[in-house]
């Protein structure tokens, strides 16, 4: 039997009915509700709000994480939706990583209950929408040297600072911001659960992107934001904290990755066998059939190493070197054969009607972003060396 074209490797069949299901239904979601679309949406720089709740009504919100409305997934089942939903657009699966990982694990994991009471199942089912604040204008791979800070006022707290590159950042509900604080006994940095309705709060969106243009980034602008205790995130009282928010990000980014990669790989294999030149198509040329098999080896490449962090991440074995490690190829490897499609695609690789140049400005976002390839890197040098290189 001839391997199939999209997974040579016949990666399908490691998989169990319950995520082939899950997988194919996220791909029928994206072939009926995001590819129609999303060229327009890119084009405009907008992502449709109301997309959010569709995505919450199919439990993709928050959809690893268990309790308070959420589906309790495995990590493949969250591995292999992202995949799925960034084969449509980076900016599909960042909005469901921003508000699984970024929004909603942080409330879960360090929340009190009645934080969580009051927006996880709002937020699972899209009818809130998080943001994270982290980066800062000047505090992007060091985030410890964060300026937003957090005084104590009584029993209240005031928040001042700017973060920067927010993801849902104007079309959020609520903002998990990190800032220093000034009070011993709550540690050197803190989270706050922040509504954005609240007085002194402002999200600016940033203009002229060239990049995730089908997604909403905005600058967050907080003067004299005054909060109760109980904004605050009681179980976190260290970088830890975001740090650990990030792991879960990138966990689904190396998954996306692939999803990037194998919808260039294909698009480019379909052109190349439609395309004629010389009398011939294209596909016939000894370059172009390399091109399109080295395509395909690093996409099947990226499937199986995706895979098995996932399956170390349901075992309870991943560490965040390892998720290091999948970003850091996955999103490399991606982006190289994102160039490489658009070079089979000639001259109509740089149009929207293709979706290759689309992920190829994408990637160029997703390969700095959640840890840049250097920091990742550095992290993989320390681990492997036990001498940090970062000071």
């Amino acid at each position: 039997m001839t391997p199939n074209a999209s997974d040579f490797l016949d990666i399908d069949a490691l998989l169990s009915d319950e995520e082939r299901m899950l997988r194919d239904t996220v791909r029928q979601f994206v072939q009926d509700r995001i590819l129609p679309e999303v060229a327009e949406w890119f084009d405009a720089g907008t992502f449709p709000k109301e997309v959010g709740k569709e995505m919450g009504a199919l439990g993709l919100l928050g959809m690893h994480l268990s309790g308070y409305e959420c589906a309790g997934t495995s990590a493949v089942a969250y591995g292999l939706a992202c995949m799925e939903l960034e084969a449509g657009d980076s900016g599909a699966r960042s909005f469901v990583s921003v508000q699984g990982s970024l929004a909603m694990f942080p409330i879960w994991k360090f929340g009190s209950e009645e934080q969580k009471q009051e927006w996880l199942p709002r937020m699972a089912s899209g009818e809130a929408i998080g943001c994270f604040g982290l980066t800062e204008p000047d505090s992007g791979s060091d985030p410890s040297s964060m300026r937003t800070s957090a005084t104590r006022d009584g029993t209240d707290w005031v928040l001042n600072g700017t973060k920067m590159w927010i993801t849902n950042g104007s079309i959020a509900d609520v903002a998990i911001i990190w800032a220093r604080t000034d009070d011993a006994r709550d540690g050197s940095y803190a989270g706050f659960v922040v509504p954005t309705d609240t007085r002194g709060f402002a999200a600016n969106d940033i203009p002229k992107k060239l990049s995730l243009r089908a997604s909403v980034t905005s600058e967050l602008v907080l003067d004299d934001v005054r909060l109760p205790d109980s904004a605050r995130l009681p179980d976190v009282q260290s970088m830890r904290g975001p740090l650990s928010c990030l792991n879960e990000a990138r966990y689904g980014i190396l998954w996306g990755a692939v999803g990037a990669g194998r919808a260039c790989y294909e698009s480019a294999l379909e052109y190349s066998k439609q395309r004629v030149q010389f009398g011939v198509p294209i596909a016939s040329f000894q370059l172009t059939q390399r091109k399109l098999v080295e395509m395909m080896v690093k996409v099947n490449k990226g499937s199986l190493l995706a895979l098995h962090l996932g399956r170390m991440k349901d075992a309870g074995r991943l560490d965040p070197e390892h998720v290091s490690f999948g970003k850091l190829d996955n999103v490399r490897e991606a982006l190289w054969i994102a160039r490489e499609a658009r070079s089979v695609l000639g001259a109509n690789g740089i149009t929207l009607e293709y979706p290759v140049i689309r992920h190829m400005n994408n990637l160029e976002s997703v390969f700095t972003y959640e840890g840049t390839n250097e920091v990742h890197t550095l992290v993989l040098g320390q681990s492997i060396t036990g001498l940090s290189a970062f000071r």
